[in-house]
């Protein structure tokens, strides 16, 4: 069982900044893939990002790709998705999610956050 919780959204200016924070609760945080979903309202829940155990493979939706960036301490149960040149279509509520090793490119999760609204200002 893992509990997540999501950090670090806010109200931004379109082509700024900002950095989600997840902070995983339960054992063997390591042996899980972790990812990023949004969801935009009237919109369905996109994927749009994942990181394997040791950060070391990544997979990213089109629509974010050279702008986010996901990372992983595994040191302190925490990933990460920075986000740059933020866009008004971001704006969505974003959820981390975690499924038990498996593969970055499957959108497939077990566990999910409560969510954190980010808000781009064009």
């Amino acid at each position: 069982q893992v509990q997540l919780e999501e950090s670090g959204g806010g109200l931004v200016q379109a082509g700024g900044s900002l950095r989600l924070s997840c902070l995983a609760r339960g054992r063997a945080f390591s042996n899980y893939v972790m990812g990023w979903f949004r969801q935009a309202p009237g919109k369905e829940r996109e994927f749009v990002a994942a990181i394997n155990w040791s950060g070391g493979s990544t997979y990213y939706a089109d629509s974010v790709k050279g702008r986010f960036a996901v990372s992983r301490d595994n040191a302190k149960n925490t990933v990460y998705l920075q986000m740059n040149s933020l866009k008004a279509e971001d704006t969505a509520v974003y959820y981390c999610a975690a499924k038990f090793r498996g593969l970055v490119t499957s959108t497939s999760y077990d566990y999910w956050g409560q969510g954190t609204q980010v808000t781009v200002s064009s």
